[in-house]
């Protein structure tokens, strides 16, 4: 039998893992997603198009690989059948995609639930992206949810009725415009129709392909700190994007992984609220963000930027147990005169060196900083480790020395060709 890898987010997410996916999944039988929903986004730039995923696995665009979305995934029919029109328009295939019968399914009302409890929260907001994620898991955990199989059920009109009714129960206490029971019924019955010929049991599809010695790579969306347990709650995401997720997600057993490898960028950015212990609300922080493009896939919003946070990177390698490390913006960051990295905290005069999610403990710590000469000069063309000049060398090798985990994969420009692999 066959292994299967795994590429999961160390941080915040929007660490660069569509690349690394991208690059493990070129001689893969199967990509598969298994959390998450269109909150995620994984940009990736092939012969000069950039294509924006935000559901379908991006190992979609290597010709025969087969690209599943598993049952931890919640799927809105409408940005899928948008994702795969542009795929067709760039002239790439759709038919290889499979999604999961045991998907759950987001519908106009878990959108405005979103954005209705967002409103609710004043400031303490979480800083949803308002794509109904949220709501959505909350019913799959409710079990009133309705899954991509129901949608071929007859029981599947009844059902609807049944969250309809409810919600608009809740938006007309809020004084907001209430859901048409018949239109959603029949838009989504189209959008059904639509999606059937991609619709199968995925747990069969991939234990018959481990069975067969099939190459399997599994990208995860978001990232380990905000994961719904281990994540800075309750400034996280809905799901487990942790290794755990992708076992629970997808029907995988522990036995069958192979290589988990943890992406990270050679600095550190967040979207939406929480705390964010080396944030750089300055002129640094703007540089960062300036030279690495940091805005949202998903929502285009400007993202919060920092200095890399060693002890939460050892944190995401202990829960994941990454067995490699990817490093992306290796070139972004060398362009600064002068980089940092968090190697502790002071904890009202303690020093301390164990990353904590607790926010009132978070408000406290004043991160403690080893600084690196920087300037690297043009490494974007760089295949090799040993062409990297010294100064680059001894920033990544005080990241595998703190976390005692390999880094392997160095991304230095944002191309799928510019990629050291050790």
């Amino acid at each position: 039998m066959s292994k299967v890898d795994v590429v999961l987010g160390s941080f915040y997410g929007d660490e660069g893992k569509g690349k690394i996916i991208d690059y493990l999944a070129k001689d893969a039988d199967v990509a598969l997603r298994a959390t998450g929903g269109n909150n995620a986004g994984h940009t990736i730039k092939v012969d000069g198009v950039k294509y924006a995923f935000h559901l379908i696995p991006s190992g979609i665009l290597n010709d025969g690989t087969i690209a599943i979305i598993g049952n931890g995934v919640v799927v809105d029919p409408k940005v899928l059948l948008e994702e795969i029109k542009s795929l067709e328009e760039n002239g790439k295939s759709a038919e290889n995609l499979k999604i999961s019968t045991k998907a759950h399914v987001i519908f106009p009302y878990h959108i405005g639930m979103d954005s209705l409890l967002e409103s609710t929260r004043g400031e303490n907001k979480i800083g949803t992206t308002n794509r109904g994620i949220g709501p959505c898991y909350q019913d799959k955990f409710e079990r009133c949810g309705i899954r991509i199989e129901d949608l071929y059920r007859k029981e599947f009109y009844e059902k609807l009725k049944y969250n309809i009714e409810y919600k608009n129960k809740i938006f007309k206490l809020y004084g907001k415009e209430e859901y048409d029971l018949d239109k959603i019924y029949n838009e989504y019955i189209e959008y059904a129709d639509k999606i059937k010929p991609y619709v199968c049991d995925t747990v069969s599809l991939i234990h018959d392909c481990l069975d067969n010695d099939k190459k399997i790579v599994c990208e995860g969306a978001q990232a380990a700190l905000l994961d719904i347990d281990f994540g800075s709650y309750p400034f996280v995401t809905s799901s487990n994007p942790t290794i755990g997720g992708i076992l629970s997600g997808s029907g995988i057993g522990a036995s069958s992984l192979g290589e988990v490898v943890g992406v990270l960028k050679a600095y550190s950015s967040r979207v939406g609220e929480g705390p964010y212990i080396t944030e750089q609300k300055n002129e640094i922080g703007d540089t960062i963000r300036e030279l690495g493009h940091e805005y949202g896939t998903t929502t285009k919003r400007p993202r919060r930027c920092g200095w890399l946070d060693l002890p939460a990177l050892k944190y995401a390698t202990q829960i994941n147990g990454l067995t490699s490390l990817a490093v992306n913006h290796l070139d972004t960051i060398g362009k600064l005169d002068e980089i940092k990295l968090c190697v502790g905290y002071n904890y009202e005069g303690e020093i301390i060196d164990k990353f904590t999610t607790n926010e009132d403990i978070c408000k406290k710590l004043t991160p403690i900083y080893e600084t690196f000469e920087g300037n690297f000069g043009d490494i974007s063309n760089y295949k090799d480790y040993d062409e990297l000049p010294t100064k680059a060398k001894k920033y990544i090798d005080s990241i595998e020395e703190f976390t005692k985990v390999k880094v392997k994969y160095i991304g230095v420009g944002p191309g799928r060709e510019q990629m050291i692999v050790r």
